[in-house]
């Protein structure tokens, strides 16, 4: 099985002045005169994580990695109640990475991301298909209403006991209600013990759809403290409260515009999380992708993922 690339530090890094008063943070990695690649990582909210310059040859490719706006090293923080998250959208991130493709004098780039990650590469090569020289991604989502409120309430049928623990949680919203919407306001409370039970509860429910995978860490989600669990948390509610500012169905509508730019998606069989139907529809309308299908693996990966996505990214490196 293919094995991941040792770790790499940073060759440089620094915060970017996105506007609206937000600086996004960026470093990166690997060979100067290497195939450009960006990492764009999960969550919403989750901060761009070393172990990700793993899947990436670094005498062939040079990594950029970076922290979403309100998360990881970014500021201002979304842990702090008074940032203002108006100013955090999916539009606000696409202008982000333009702005930080063209600081580093990047003319294109292979993408990587995984989860929401996912979401966020193909809205940019959508909107941008000419800065993108190939994309992987794993955990594929792209963020319809459907796939969030099968997330958040449908996948509850495998796990009654802790999905009423967290639809009791948000008791304001009533039966049948909006539950993201009610957590997206608790999340919004200016009382920290508020904010901190509801951020708890979320990241409950995330790790039980998890929890019959084979692989990863067993609590992924409530291994989050402090801060890190806070930002999390408000930045997911408030991007799944508002469909993040997609057409329901838009990124799978707009895959033709993809046409001539090598895929290769990565997806477990057994992830409740984002099941596999979706990416087998964008497999379908995008015509240069590639669905290669992880048997015995979730939504948390595990080695045989990993081993797919290096393939992958080897596959698409500066060959000198």
């Amino acid at each position: 099985m293919r094995e991941l690339y040792g770790a790499v530090g940073a060759d440089d890094g620094g915060l970017l002045d996105v506007g609206d008063g937000n600086f996004v943070y960026w470093e990166v990695c690997g060979n100067p005169a290497g195939e450009p690649a960006v990492v764009v990582h999960g969550g919403p909210g989750s901060g761009c994580s070393p172990g990700a310059r793993r899947y990436f040859d670094p005498e062939r490719y040079r990594v950029v990695l970076f922290d979403q706006r309100g998360c990881g090293r970014s500021t201002p923080h979304a842990s702090d109640p008074a940032t203002d998250m108006r100013h955090n959208t999916t539009a606000h991130l696409l202008a982000d990475m333009e702005r930080l493709r063209e600081h580093l004098g990047i003319d294109r780039w292979v993408m990587y991301g995984a989860s929401w990650g996912s979401t966020l590469a193909l809205a940019y090569a959508e909107r941008h298909p000419e800065r993108v020289s190939a994309v992987v991604i794993a955990g594929v989502t792209t963020t319809r209403r459907v796939e969030t409120d099968w997330l958040y309430r449908g996948v509850g049928r495998f796990f009654p006991e802790q999905w009423a623990r967290f639809r009791d949680a948000v008791p304001e919203a009533g039966p049948g209600g909006d539950l993201i919407q009610a957590y997206a306001r608790r999340m919004e409370d200016p009382d920290h013990a508020v904010r901190a039970h509801a951020a708890a509860e979320w990241c409950a429910w995330e790790d039980a759809v998890l929890s019959l995978e084979p692989g990863g860490k067993p609590t992924p989600y409530t291994d989050r403290v402090g801060d890190a669990r806070l930002a999390f948390v408000r930045i997911c509610t408030h991007y799944f409260a508002n469909a993040a500012w997609l057409e329901e169905g838009e990124l799978l509508g707009g895959a033709h515009r993809l046409a001539g730019i090598p895929g290769v998606l990565v997806h477990g069989r057994l992830d409740l999380s984002s099941p596999l139907d979706t990416a087998w529809e964008l497999a379908r309308a995008w015509p240069d992708a590639r669905l290669e299908i992880v048997e015995d693996a979730g939504h948390k990966g595990g080695a045989s993922t990993g081993a797919r996505i290096v393939t992958a990214l080897d596959q698409f490196a500066r060959t000198s």
